[in-house]
């Protein structure tokens, strides 16, 4: 366990080392050829070392539930459960059966390690796969993103649940590792059905306006019609008990305008390149579409108790979502590095925001 970084700067910390490492990452593509050695040994070693010492800085974490929120509620379940106790709940059978067996094995600071390296791990994954030898620069946009801290050190089953639906994208011709990984994320979260069930909508259905105008639909028919929609998803049996109470909880009268516009950064990139630069690729389409109809969806109950657990199911590929494109547009050339700089500086602008202005304590 990590107890001499004291808890109240742990969260400091992760910010100023990543502004730090955007900061030099993008002097070096400014600088150098995306493709010179120089730069390549700089964002392997960089890249490496940020993997290992960020799974192991979050997941040594000490246990705190006034910093880590729902880690205090982790830790006495695995405490139950190293006792010898029974499960403690007939649903998210598959998480605490998890649980349990790592209580008979591991410590509880192993069990955290474990839980950070297996939410981690598939973001490297996935970047080395999709872009070779510039998977840092897709990897390094996922430990940055807005959410990343939060779903690695509070919700982090559900965490742990999106990056199975990112490794199970790594498996782009091979059916059944892929399904296998798919059905683990959502046996880790039941929310998962959502991301799962637009991908394999997105595999038939490959019209990106189409998706787009629904996109766009969603916006006013939310504003228009406020909490009818989660009303709605409520009694045609969409949500489960725990999705149920999410959506039927205190309510917040308020348009999130921030988040979507947010939100609409990454689709507004995805649209320049299909429809300006007609980029063409079957994954970025099955990707984008895949973001299309989870993001329209928390429009629908943006006003509802934890909507922001509803956003992290869009979120967690926006980094992949823009990034893609980026890299993979041959015929971007000179461009490239404008747009590569600009994204890895300004995604992380938005975190960095965040952190210091919007969640910041009001001076007394």
């Amino acid at each position: 366990m990590i107890d001499f970084i004291p808890l109240e700067i742990y969260y400091a910390l992760y910010i100023y080392i990543s502004l730090t490492i955007v900061l030099l990452t993008v002097f070096h593509s400014a600088v150098l050829r995306l493709d010179s050695p120089k730069n390549i040994i700089y964002t392997k070693s960089v890249g490496l070392t940020l993997l290992i010492t960020i799974i192991i800085f979050m997941g040594l974490r000490p246990i705190s539930g006034y910093y880590f929120t729902d880690m205090r509620t982790y830790a006495r379940h695995f405490e139950h459960y190293e006792l010898g106790g029974s499960l403690l709940t007939d649903k998210d059978i598959v998480f605490h059966s998890f649980m349990k067996l790592s209580a008979k094995i591991l410590t509880i600071h192993q069990f955290f390690l474990l839980c950070c390296a297996i939410y981690i791990y598939p973001m490297y994954r996935i970047s080395k796969v999709y872009f070779k030898n510039y998977w840092f620069y897709s990897f390094l946009l996922l430990i940055v993103s807005l959410s990343f801290w939060t779903y690695g050190v509070n919700g982090i089953r559900n965490g742990m649940a999106t990056s199975f639906f990112l490794w199970a994208m790594t498996y782009r011709d091979k059916s059944l590792p892929q399904i296998l990984f798919l059905t683990a994320a959502v046996l880790f979260h039941q929310t998962l059905l959502l991301p799962v069930g637009a991908f394999f909508i997105a595999k038939y259905f490959t019209n990106v306006k189409v998706f787009s105008v629904f996109w766009l639909s969603a916006i006013p028919l939310s504003i228009a019609l406020g909490g009818f929609w989660e009303s709605l998803f409520i009694s045609v049996g969409f949500a489960d008990p725990r999705l149920e109470s999410y959506l039927s909880g205190s309510v917040n009268n308020s348009f999130r305008f921030d988040f979507l516009i947010y939100s609409a950064a990454a689709i507004l990139l995805g649209w320049y390149f299909i429809f300006i630069r007609k980029f063409k690729d079957k994954t970025f389409n099955s990707l984008f579409i895949t973001y299309l109809i989870c993001n329209a969806f928390w429009i629908l109950v943006i006003r509802a108790s934890f909507s922001n657990r509803f956003a992290y199911l869009s979120w967690f590929l926006m980094a992949v979502i823009i990034i893609y494109p980026i890299l993979k547009d041959k015929t971007l050339i000179r461009k490239r590095k404008l747009f590569l700089n600009s994204a890895v500086l300004f995604y992380f602008l938005f975190t960095y925001f965040m952190y210091a202005v919007y969640y910041a304590e009001p001076e007394l």
